[in-house]
């Protein structure tokens, strides 16, 4: 139950499709009341990526996967969300004034920069 007052905490999910990721995503289901999915980031999981950016009704993805932006983009553009590709999008829209928590879940080193 969400407290007068308390404003929803906007996150940014880098990794959104594997396990930590979808991990955070059942936190984010059982607790709606506290967080918003801004931002959504995957590498190659296109289906999984559209699916759960439809669900959380993101403002935004990124799929770091440059040559599969054009899919994603078909499958989001009747839902209103904006979509970008490659790592300078992630690092440009995370810093962005609408993002309160980054969760970095990326695989390796992808997720450093």
């Amino acid at each position: 139950m969400m407290q007068e007052g308390v404003q929803k905490r906007r996150l940014a999910i880098l990794g959104s499709t594997g396990s930590i990721g979808r991990q955070a995503l059942d936190v984010v289901r059982q607790h709606k009341d506290l967080f918003q999915v801004e931002l959504l980031t995957a590498n190659n999981s296109v289906d999984m990526l559209v699916a759960q950016a439809i669900e959380f009704d993101v403002n935004a993805v990124v799929i770091c996967n440059e040559s599969k932006y054009g899919q994603v983009k078909e499958a989001l553009d009747p839902h209103d969300i904006k979509v970008f590709a490659g790592m300078d999008s992630v690092c440009d829209l995370v810093a962005g004034d609408n993002i309160d928590m980054v969760l970095t879940a990326m695989v390796g080193f992808s997720g450093l920069r």
